[in-house]
């Protein structure tokens, strides 16, 4: 298989007011410009700003994605937001099962199948987001604890839409800590979750799924997760809100890409 682009996703979480939102959507615009041939790129903003960010995105190339949606189509639940809404103000992307929704908000795996369905009936790419707990890591049941969120996630998907999601393995332990799995862990939790894509379907249809490395990801560290063929691409959090930090990111991105193809 040929290699293709690294994904580069800024997770903004709840960070940020409107002014600041559209100033560093302009700097990252500006950043890529240059790259856009060689990596891709989303921005998941806070709801509150999506169509602001989504208008400096305009036809950068950078798409919309949003951090959450609903596991409803709609009607009487306060707060939420449908996958159908996040489609109507250009939202391409929604980040589903990330460890802050699993564990602060108790999302269990049941919900994250369902929201994940509800998506991709809706037009959306799904990021799902899997990772242990460095309480499961040291009890060695970080391979189980992903597993598990990762075939939990997919229950009931059928192979023909495995193109339409993304894979973020995000280890929880390593998240807003400023710790990161090293390089070979990294790889190797990546190999884990390729190899029980694979199980669940087929090799061809796993090779549609893109695996990226989230948790702590920065301009320093960039380069040598990108060095490892398995990781392509990264969920950045912190990082994504220095629009500095998240060019370089994305420079080091564009580097491993033309680095594969030789």
């Amino acid at each position: 298989m040929h290699p293709r682009r690294l994904l580069i996703g800024g997770n903004w979480k709840m960070n940020g007011d409107l002014a600041g939102g559209v100033e560093l959507a302009e700097a990252v615009v500006a950043a890529f410009d240059p790259l856009n041939e060689s990596v891709d790129a989303v921005l998941f903003p806070p709801f509150p700003y999506l169509q602001a960010i989504g208008r400096v995105l305009g036809h950068s190339g950078i798409r919309l994605g949003a951090q959450d949606c609903s596991s409803e189509a709609n009607g009487a639940f306060t707060g939420d937001v449908s996958a159908e809404m996040l489609v109507d103000l250009g939202v391409s992307q929604v980040i589903i099962g990330h460890s802050e929704r699993r564990h602060i908000h108790k999302e269990s795996d049941a919900l994250t199948c369902e929201k994940l369905h509800m998506a991709l009936e809706s037009g959306l790419q799904v990021m799902l987001c899997v990772g242990e707990t460095g309480e499961e890591r040291t009890a060695g049941q970080a391979t189980a604890v992903v597993q598990r969120q990762l075939r939990g996630a997919l229950n009931g998907l059928k192979a023909d839409k495995l193109a339409s999601i993304t894979v973020a393995y995000e280890p929880v332990w390593a998240i807003g800590t400023g710790k990161s799995a090293t390089p070979k862990d990294a790889a190797e939790a990546h190999d884990a979750i390729r190899a029980d894509l694979e199980h669940l379907y087929d090799r061809p249809s796993s090779a549609a799924v893109r695996i990226l490395y989230g948790g702590s990801v920065n301009a320093a560290n960039a380069p040598s997760l990108f060095a490892h063929l398995e990781i392509e691409g990264a969920l950045v959090g912190g990082a994504s809100l220095k629009s500095a930090d998240f060019a370089s990111i994305l420079g080091s991105a564009a580097t491993a890409f033309k680095g594969r193809r030789g």
